[in-house]
């Protein structure tokens, strides 16, 4: 491997590291895993990734494989920001906005760019990003699009995938390609091309179009959902033809992200917001339906496990906003439509709404009032940090996501599984879009503990499934759930994803291991014996 690092020294004018800090620093992300990696590279420009893959392909060719992986901030609670050959650092060096365009609403930047000074950048034009993940003060924005993250407001304005117009990818080979939609006489064009990307184009249609029937199908009946490839919207009844969708929450599995152009909206500070309190999951539930019949910006929950515990171990962070006995189920609902006398409107009728189950709720419009309401649901960061001794709170079971009729049934769920394990529970998220996170506290050094988290996973993500739900709403499937997808879509459309695989990625180079392929064998191999998050967050840079 030294031979492969010299080589790249000598090519490429980004850093290259073998040393055995950096290797460390860089074998954990977010999740429960660990992979240590051969060679870190911090890479400069797009021609320092292109001639790092055509040389890890002309490696492949030879019968020597090695890896590559890009790496945002390391959040990934996957596992997809790790790999055993080389790491390509984007956060260090590849971190510039290049392009924002307020009258035509869009802006174009690299993926390394930090999604809190991106989003602070745009929102002194008036415009915001709104699919921005929990992790927004520390992830980047190339993570976000590779996971197609969401968050608080995707209720309303929908996932990362929706506001991606193109992207400027790196093919396995090296080859620099632009994605955005084509017209049938453009596919054609591209088609016809004796190259990499023409062969690409000639075969991903030639899949869609050949098992048509087949992958509309395989369609969730969920708000959101990151797992597996979205080859759905990739090819429209009208002949045109996107391959964004697909690169979209691929993880770096099939091209490398250099550039990325996103859609930006208008932002409005002057929003209300509802905070109300219900006795049980089942009277909140009763109410969701109607509340999402408003179009409010978010519908966010937090339950009174998570407030209990809250209130246990660190105080001050409820004080002088809720004191118990807590609600079972606490939500916040946010109207952010322009207009002052439009958000009266819904206020009005949502207060109607809540009347009938509960009388336990109240509104705000003050800004600095709001900021401190959200710390509630907030607090939930406080659970994601928590150590008890060596116990720790681990990301296992997060992302869940099932249709809204199922809402109540997967929190009972929830529940059940906990109570059956023994463990303390703590539920949160998106009840709007039935998108839930929790994770229980558990120590990886204790044989018994690691044998629960496999366990707890098969039992959550089956449940998950049975609903009709998907296994990965936002954070996408990395190294934890991709052994859940033949059982989430059926081995047909498994196998339909393999072929989309081989098809960018023939000889295996691209990030293997994350979103296919991946068995219990490898996760145990990989199974951290602590876990902690104190690496993260240490690229978050100014723009």
């Amino acid at each position: 491997m030294s031979k492969v690092a010299e080589y790249l020294r000598e090519h490429i004018v980004g850093e290259v590291s073998t040393n055995t800090s950096a290797r460390r620093f860089y074998s954990t992300d977010g999740s429960v895993f660990s992979v240590m990696p051969q060679i870190v590279i911090y890479p400069r420009s797009t021609d320092d990734i292109r001639k790092v893959a055509r040389f890890s392909w002309q490696l492949a060719e030879k019968g020597k494989v090695v890896p590559i992986t890009a790496r945002g901030a390391g959040t990934d609670q996957g596992g997809a920001a790790l790999g055993e050959g080389i790491v390509l650092v984007f956060p260090v060096h590849m971190n510039k906005l290049l392009e924002l365009d307020t009258k035509k609403n869009f802006a174009r930047m690299q993926p390394g760019i930090n999604y809190r000074n991106f989003q602070d950048t745009i929102k002194t034009h008036n415009r915001f990003l709104p699919p921005y993940p929990s992790s927004v003060d520390i992830s980047t924005i190339g993570g976000a699009v590779a996971n197609n993250a969401a968050g608080s407001r995707t209720v309303k304005y929908g996932c990362t995938r929706d506001y991606v117009n193109g992207l400027r990818v790196v093919l396995a080979n090296g080859e620099l390609i632009e994605t955005r939609r084509l017209s049938k006489r453009e596919l054609n064009h591209k088609k016809g091309l004796a190259t990499f990307e023409g062969e690409i184009y000639r075969q991903i249609d030639g899949l869609i179009t050949d098992n048509w029937d087949l992958i509309h199908s395989a369609h969730k009946d969920v708000s959101k959902n990151s797992a597996g490839y979205d080859l759905m919207d990739v090819k429209r009844s009208d002949g045109s033809f996107d391959l964004t969708p697909l690169f979209v929450g691929s993880q770096g599995t099939l091209g490398i992200i250099t550039e990325i152009e996103l859609a930006i909206t208008t932002n409005n500070m002057n929003r209300s917001l509802m905070v109300a309190g219900f006795t049980s999951i089942d009277q909140a539930d009763s109410v969701v339906q109607d509340i999402l019949k408003l179009k409010p910006a978010t519908v966010e929950m937090v339950d009174y496990h998570l407030l209990e515990f809250i209130n246990k171990h660190y105080p001050n962070q409820l004080k002088g906003l809720l004191e118990p006995p807590f609600p079972k189920i606490l939500l916040l609902i946010e109207f952010d439509d322009f207009g002052k006398s439009i958000q009266a409107k819904k206020i009005k009728k949502l207060s109607k709404i809540l009347r009938n189950v509960t009388n336990d709720f109240q509104v705000s419009t003050d800004y600095d009032e709001r900021e401190e309401l959200w710390k509630i649901r907030h607090s939930a960061a406080a659970v994601i940090a928590h150590t008890e001794g060596t116990k720790k709170s681990l990301p296992i079971i997060e992302d869940g996501v099932v249709p809204q009729e199922k809402f109540q049934e997967y929190v009972h769920g929830i529940y059940e599984l906990f109570k059956k394990y023994n463990l303390d529970v703590a539920v949160w998220g998106h009840a709007g879009n039935a998108n839930l996170h929790m994770q229980p506290i558990l120590d990886l050094a204790e044989v018994g503990d690691r044998q629960k988290v496999f366990k707890i996973m098969d039992e959550y993500y089956q449940m998950v499934i049975q609903l009709g739900g998907s296994t990965a709403g936002e954070h996408s499937d990395g190294r934890l759930r991709a052994p859940y997808l033949p059982g989430l879509y059926g081995e047909e459309i498994y196998k339909i994803f393999e072929a989309t695989k081989k098809v960018f990625d023939p000889w295996g180079t691209l990030n293997p291991g994350v979103k296919l392929g991946v068995t219990r064998e490898d996760q145990k191999r990989m199974l951290r014996n602590e876990y902690n998050m104190d690496k993260l967050g240490i690229y978050t840079t100014r723009m």
